[in-house]
């Protein structure tokens, strides 16, 4: 019964909210669970016929899987956003998720990197290898870019605006953003141009991307995450850190520079003013650590 109304749930989701393959199959694989409840409780009612206690004790069938507070509060929007769908096609007359109450997520602060110890990676690069510029320019354009590992990646060569000092970036779902570059990754990114990626031989349809591996392919979020890996060790920083690390010092030390944060926001890409808020958590957070560090109050 309900596999119809999820085939137009998945046109939904492709058509009205451009979201990406696989948060398109981790929204179906969430509606999933609640369609598993049904089937095991033997309620096997249409989406109209479902109601908010039935929603509720959902929630309380979830946590008997052993799921956490994120996976849940996750099951809960993908939820909300298949009522909101089925309310706009009027599938239904009322949305019994309105009134369905998130669990609570305590927000984890990720790891953010000093300028100094950014500077401290990109100092163990070993320049003497043809990778070396290549790898001293993508760290380059991580921290000063703000970008997403995926958009690293895919990272177009036509998409390089050097003069005027912006990049172009696909991010999720497709869409566009410019975002201002900095000075001295534009200058790297020309050397590696210049110097390493003009000798390569390039694979068949990837001429246009810019950070190519050995073979003239572009890089996988693996090889990014090694070479992070392998910075971090020899500069022998003792921090988990990993290639979102540098998006998030971007955007923490522009909020602790005083910087908008709509302006932050538009750099990210990010769809909620909500989520670039995090960065204020953290600003906040530093302020706190200053405290105790230095105030006697707080000693």
């Amino acid at each position: 019964m309900w596999e119809s109304y999820k085939k137009g749930y998945k046109a939904w989701l492709q058509l009205e909210r451009s979201l990406s393959d696989h948060s398109i199959e981790a929204y179906l694989r969430d509606v999933g669970k609640l369609t598993d409840f049904l089937l095991e409780t033997r309620r096997m009612e249409s989406p109209a016929g479902i109601r908010i206690d039935d929603l509720r004790e959902f929630l309380r069938w979830l946590n008997t899987r052993s799921l956490s507070a994120r996976s849940q509060a996750r099951t809960v929007s993908a939820i909300r956003s298949f009522y909101k769908y089925c309310a706009q096609e009027e599938l239904v007359l009322d949305d019994p998720a309105l009134l369905l109450e998130t669990p609570r997520v305590k927000t984890k602060l990720p790891e953010v990197l000093s300028f100094a110890e950014i500077e401290e990676l990109i100092a163990q690069i070993d320049l003497s290898r043809p990778e070396g510029e290549r790898n001293r320019a993508i760290l380059e354009t991580l921290y000063s870019c703000g970008l997403r590992v995926s958009e690293l990646v895919n990272l177009r060569i036509s998409c390089v605006y050097s003069e005027l000092g912006y990049i172009r970036v696909i991010g999720k779902g497709d869409k566009e953003r410019l975002v201002p570059i900095g000075r001295s990754a534009i200058r790297y990114i020309g050397l590696y141009r210049d110097h390493v990626r003009s000798k390569q031989t390039v694979k068949s349809g990837e001429e246009d991307i810019l950070f190519l591996n050995r073979l003239g392919g572009r890089l996988s979020r693996v090889m990014i995450f090694l070479l992070l890996k392998g910075l971090v060790a020899k500069a022998g920083i003792r921090k988990k850190i990993s290639p979102h690390s540098l998006r998030h010092s971007f955007a923490t030390h522009l909020v602790e520079g005083g910087a908008d944060l709509r302006a932050v926001q538009e750099m990210l890409g990010h769809e909620s003013i909500t989520t670039t808020e995090i960065y204020t958590h953290l600003d906040r957070e530093y302020l706190r650590e200053t405290l105790h560090q230095f105030h006697p109050a707080f000693r």
